[in-house]
């Protein structure tokens, strides 16, 4: 047992520190990115952009199912962008609430003709499609429940413009995200063939009229954990993965793609748990087969905002149907591994994903129990445990803080003393508990497929109103506490 413990000790150190230069490589390469991205700004012309006849149209497609308490303020949220030619596509996947008929109450929607319309992938059947005079850029989809994956297919075949951008019923777009994702397929419309957008968490944030006025951290401690976790995923990591071409992940939140490649590929796979993921690897796999130049790329200022859960019921069933999202995807590629023509999605970001991703659960918990056992077993002296401990820490702080000055660097927003020590409070939890948690609930999620279970789960929305969104009873200015389920 003592040999076993030291072999494993050793194994899952090796582990540990590798995975931590590799954190700091691709922090490194996300900071001198950021930079770049940050001069090219200041001397583009994106706002001109917004009026000119020369960007070409987008269709939003928002997939909803459930959505009632959120779905107009979305789409009302969409009217205002600052873009020239566009239309909104809501598909309502089957929902059980009124989320079909408050869309026709506000937007006086009537049936539109489905002939007008070409099935290029496959999808549930589309009961009906409607259309209002008075709101030309919004179109609604009324189909039989398939499942995000299938609500995105319907919309693919109903819209009409070359690019398509995705966008979840209840997320929130600043006013310039979308020109400023198209600005960047535009400066390579023959290789950008899909472009992520920036997601970040409006929980404890001020909404006016459907807009994030002023960046808040949110007061609840799980949305400001997932805060945390999402600045350094998006920043710290997006960005350096977008520079070397490795992204596996456009986030379904917000992200544009080429509709005519995705169309190529047989759009989505409708029973795919992790859409988002296997819509990138069909496109990586399917251009390196043909030896095709292309690019996917991360727009770390184009911002969406989204609600955070806030309850841990809500966000175990999040992260459970992530990571059966990622077996799935891991294991349908799995012929992309170690094969020179896939270059570095095969030699370095799957390598990476199966490693610290989908096999990082056993090595964090089974490696906390070997260092107890070195404690129990008197292998090693408690000061060595927390030394080592302090090391694994002090990664994830630097990695938090490196994440920070590139928001700093990027958005130019202020931060008050308070709000860094609780940033650095949220880092020390992440590294003593809430990684542990995630990693209890990633090994729920592999059960979960074991099992076959591809249940969504419920995940409750909260109303936008103005005010701060954040959960609990409702206050004197605050957003209203009602809430909805989903399963996208």
């Amino acid at each position: 047992m003592r040999e076993f413990l030291l072999g494993y000790g050793i194994f899952a150190t090796y582990l540990i520190i590798g995975s931590g230069a590799l954190y700091l490589f691709i922090l490194a390469i996300s900071h001198q990115r950021m930079r770049t991205l940050v001069k090219s700004t200041m001397y583009s012309r994106f706002r001109e952009l917004a009026g000119s006849e020369h960007v070409p149209p987008v269709s939003i497609l928002v997939p909803s199912h459930n959505e009632e308490l959120t779905i107009v303020e979305s789409v009302r949220s969409l009217m205002t962008l600052e873009f020239p030619v566009y239309e909104i596509v809501v598909v309502n996947d089957g929902s059980q609430d009124r989320t079909l008929q408050v869309l026709i109450d506000t937007f006086q929607l009537r049936p539109h003709r489905l002939s007008a319309f070409r099935q290029h992938v496959a999808s549930k059947p589309i009961r009906e499609v409607y259309h209002s005079p008075q709101y030309p850029k919004l179109v609604v989809i009324d189909k039989a429940n398939g499942g995000k994956a299938d609500a995105l297919n319907a919309g693919i075949n109903v819209s009409k413009y070359p690019l398509v951008a995705t966008i979840d019923a209840d997320s929130l777009l600043e006013k310039d995200a979308l020109i400023r994702l198209v600005k960047v397929y535009m400066e390579n419309p023959e290789q950008h063939i899909a472009i992520g957008g920036n997601v970040r968490i409006a929980n404890g944030s001020t909404i006016e009229d459907g807009r994030v006025r002023t960046v808040r951290l949110p007061s609840q401690w799980l949305p400001a954990l997932q805060y945390v976790e999402y600045m350094k995923a998006f920043l710290g990591g997006r960005i350096g993965w977008s520079a070397m071409n490795g992204l596996l992940i456009v986030s379904g939140a917000f992200g544009l793609f080429r509709k005519d490649y995705l169309i190529e590929v047989g759009g989505y796979e409708a029973e795919c748990p992790g859409e988002d993921m296997n819509i990138v690897m069909k496109l990586h796999k399917h251009m390196l087969d043909r030896k095709l130049p292309y690019r996917i790329v991360f727009c770390p200022d184009a911002v969406c905002w989204t609600q955070a859960p806030d309850t841990l019921r809500v966000l175990s069933a999040q992260r459970r149907r992530w990571i059966r999202g990622n077996l799935w995807n891991m294991i349908r590629f799995r012929s992309l591994l170690f094969i020179p023509k896939y270059k570095m999605i095969g030699w370095l970001a799957m390598p990476y994903t199966i490693i610290y991703e989908t096999l990082s659960p056993y090595v964090r918990l089974s490696g906390l129990a070997a260092l107890v056992g070195y404690v129990l077993m008197d292998m090693t002296q408690l000061p060595i445990l927390i030394i080592f401990l302090l090391a694994n820490w002090l990664t994830g702080l630097i990695f938090t803080c490196g994440s920070l000055l590139i928001e700093q660097f990027a958005f130019r927003r202020r931060i008050s003393t308070a709000e860094l020590l609780h940033i650095i409070g949220m880092s020390v939890i992440m590294a003593i508990g809430y990684d542990q948690l995630n990693a209890w609930w990633k090994l729920q999620g592999q059960w979960d497929y074991v099992r076959r279970n591809n249940s969504w789960g419920n995940m409750v929305r909260r109303s936008w109103q103005d005010g701060q969104v954040d959960g609990g009873p409702a206050k004197s200015g605050a957003a209203k506490a009602t809430t909805s389920a989903s399963s996208f």
